[in-house]
């Protein structure tokens, strides 16, 4: 349900708000759109995957009533399956490849997979069995998508893995970081279940280099792969940010999945500075927590926003303003240290930068003021550099660097995967491709341990 202001809003209505937008597909809708699809011989749905799920092959079951293997299928090439059905921008990848947008409209590939995945976790499937163990041990730091797929993949391929996480439940971005009514946690528990039932033993609340010590884990594992994702927002560099009402997003949106929704955000007024994902999901669940008004700052223009389109639709049909070539300067407070404006100046975009976009550059003179109750920065993340240093690690700002075909890291014995080693300007950070660099890493670590046998016994 699109959420209005209405100081009427009850908690029975708040609660809705957060509940999944979209609603899966029917039997009938699923066999009726699965027997649309051509089964490509080379289909270029798979190759605009980035985990290469067979695509023809899962859908081809749907329509045998194979639900189980087709849900095998997905899940083999993609441990996030289930979340990547709800949050991947399919129109961009796989249904952006399809045939059929030459002559009708292509194959509701997201729809499928996710009605596949939902009829998994209804019916409390357990996909894979774990193979025969082979002796070796792996500490995987970090139980986000990239943790998670690597972890999944190095127990079928018979290793002994332990995974250390300093959250209360494994899942990172899509347990934590991606607000309820696109990504339910239930989505996220199962395929963290799915990984547990391998034998893959999870270790939370635990902050590698405090709790436990980067030594012990290095000379007790056999390998390490470090898939820690990223940290908390950055600060704005602006006066005013101690002020109460200023919050980090990606807190927020955690909080909106690990507490009971509330009234305090009734009536406010609240700027989004950023125009990522997240900054969408922070404006929207603002919106749906009852916010009289959500504006979003982003000093280039909707061009240059990282967001993907269909976020972006979303949060305008939430009722989200987009102020573009609008930059903060200050946040005002009152006498008790509340938020009640931000200082702001527009902005023209200048030279292009190294990743292409233009450099946004301040129009003199031009500033103004919004009055508002609250800010939230979602302006990028920082980096677990103090981890990736404790581990003696060679980055760039908290960029680990890896050998792009093995994923090795400066230290053979540790290798690293996901947002760890995600770059600006390099790729897309993405759940699949988190994924898809967790199952790579994974066989890459097998591949060099048994060449170390093969050498060992020439």
């Amino acid at each position: 349900m699109r959420t209005a202001y209405d100081t009427r809003i009850s908690f029975e209505n708040l609660q809705r708000n957060f509940q999944e937008v979209e609603t899966g597909m029917s039997k009938q809708e699923a066999l009726e759109e699965a027997n649309r699809c051509l089964y490509c011989y080379d289909a270029p749905c798979i190759k605009a995957c980035p985990t290469g799920i067979q695509i023809p092959a899962f859908i081809k079951k749907i329509a045998s009533g194979n639900l189980k293997g087709s849900a095998k299928t997905i899940m083999s090439a993609n441990p996030m399956g289930a979340s990547c059905s709800r949050v991947c921008p399919t129109e961009e990848l796989c249904e952006g490849a399809c045939v059929l947008n030459d002559s009708t409209k292509p194959i509701m590939i997201g729809h499928l997979q996710r009605y596949v995945t939902d009829w998994a976790i209804k019916n409390h499937q357990a996909l894979f069995e774990k193979e025969k163990t082979n002796g070796k041990t792996v500490a995987i730091i970090g139980g986000g998508p990239a943790g998670l797929s690597a972890a999944r993949e190095l127990a079928l391929l018979g290793y002994e893995v332990t995974i250390y996480e300093a959250q209360e439940r494994a899942g990172g971005l899509n347990m934590y970081g991606i607000v309820s009514f696109r990504l339910p946690q239930e989505i996220v528990s199962w395929e963290v279940q799915q990984v547990e039932k391998l034998g893959v033993q999870i270790i939370t609340n635990t902050r590698v280099g405090e709790d436990v010590q980067v030594q012990d884990i290095i000379q007790k594992y056999d390998a390490i792969l470090l898939a820690v994702g990223m940290s908390v927002v950055p600060s704005l560099g602006i006066p005013g940010e101690e002020l109460q009402g200023v919050y980090d997003a990606i807190e927020f949106v955690k909080e909106t999945k690990t507490k009971p929704v509330i009234h305090e955000w009734l009536c406010k007024k609240v700027a989004v500075i950023g125009a990522g994902n997240t900054a969408i999901d922070a404006a929207t669940c603002s919106a749906r927590l009852g916010a009289s008004n959500v504006k979003i700052l982003y000093r280039r223009t909707q061009k240059e926003m990282t967001a993907y389109e269909f976020e972006y639709e979303f949060a305008k049909q939430d009722g989200v303003e987009f102020r573009w070539l609008t930059a903060p300067t200050k946040i005002i407070g009152d006498e008790e240290g509340k938020v009640t404006g931000i200082e702001c100046i527009k902005m023209k975009l200048g030279d292009k930068e190294k990743d292409g976009r233009q450099r946004p550059v301040p129009i003199e003179g031009s500033e103004f003021i919004l009055e508002i109750d609250a800010v939230i920065k979602a302006i990028g993340q920082t980096r677990y550099v103090d981890v990736i240093e404790q581990f003696g690690l060679k980055h760039e700002g908290g960029v680990v660097i890896v050998n792009p075909t093995t994923y090795q890291t400066s230290n053979e014995k540790i290798f690293a995967c996901g947002d760890v080693i995600f770059g600006k300007g390099v790729g897309e950070a993405m759940v699949v491709t988190a994924a898809k660099q967790g199952i790579e890493s994974a066989q890459r670590i097998h591949q060099l341990f048994e060449k170390s046998v093969q050498e060992t016994a020439q």
